[in-house]
């Protein structure tokens, strides 16, 4: 006679999620998005309509949305810069969920709003933790994000309209994509590239890092609550065909402390 149980064995995956969330803290990098908040001076406002709304009758609520794809907490793909290169449906989930490596220059920025990051930095982080994974996404931690959603506080112009705000160097750029070979970058503020190059027209770091057939997320929220090394981060976005830019929703996983 054959014996039959009622003990299900749990799948390995379920296990291991339900290990992962009793020992993490998720914690969101993500601005929610709204008419009037900080984004590149060239582009339109958000503009947000309700054409169901349930406190008018209607069964149900629905909101019309007309944005720029590079809106709030928002990735860039290469085609974004680059004509024929991938776009958003192109990235494949394999680049979603990565080691995240915190570059902090927080402490630097406070003193000087036009500061980057240098290879001495990279160097220090190396020294704590060892080398930069291969295929890290690495997020550029400045302090900026706090002034969200200041406009002008993210702008941070002087009386001859030139930003002052940190962005990336070419130096860093150039060892993280050619010798660490990370998947990604990230940043607080609203362009890879400082505020004294955009306020002259320059953003050849955001085209070279997207002519390497990379993708960053701009204006990430709450870098400060996330250890610098140690976490994995899940970016995502919606999958337009073809789309040069969408709002992404971005997390970490990562222990207390």
């Amino acid at each position: 006679m054959t014996q039959h149980t009622n003990a299900a064995v749990e799948p390995p995956l379920w296990a291991l999620h339900r290990e992962l969330i009793g020992k993490t803290v998720r914690t969101d990098l993500t601005h929610a998005f709204h008419p009037g908040q900080p984004h590149f001076p060239a582009f339109p406002d958000e503009q947000r309509e309700t054409p169901f709304d349930m406190s008018r009758g209607d069964g149900f609520t629905v909101h019309l949305y007309t944005i720029v794809g590079q809106w709030g907490t928002h990735v860039d793909p290469p085609v974004h810069f680059v004509a024929g290169a991938r776009s958003l449906d192109d990235i494949p989930v394999d680049e979603m969920i990565l080691p995240l490596v915190v570059l902090d220059i927080t402490e630097r920025v406070s003193a000087d709003p036009d500061a980057v990051p240098t290879l001495d930095d990279v160097a220090a982080w190396e020294a704590r933790h060892g080398r930069v994974p291969e295929g890290a996404f690495v997020a550029l931690r400045t302090g900026w994000g706090r002034r969200w959603p200041d406009p002008a506080a993210m702008a941070n112009k002087d009386e001859a309209g030139v930003s002052h705000y940190p962005g990336w160097s070419a130096e860093v750029l150039r060892h993280l994509f050619e010798e660490a070979r990370v998947t990604a970058i990230g940043h607080e503020q609203t362009d890879t590239d400082p505020g004294l190059a955009t306020s002259a027209g320059d953003f050849s770091l955001e085209r070279y890092v997207l002519q390497r057939d990379r993708w960053q997320i701009e204006l990430m929220a709450h870098l400060d609550r996330v250890p610098e090394a140690g976490a994995l981060i899940v970016a995502t976005w919606p999958k337009p065909r073809g789309g040069s830019g969408f709002p992404a929703r971005v997390f970490a996983l990562h222990q207390e402390g």
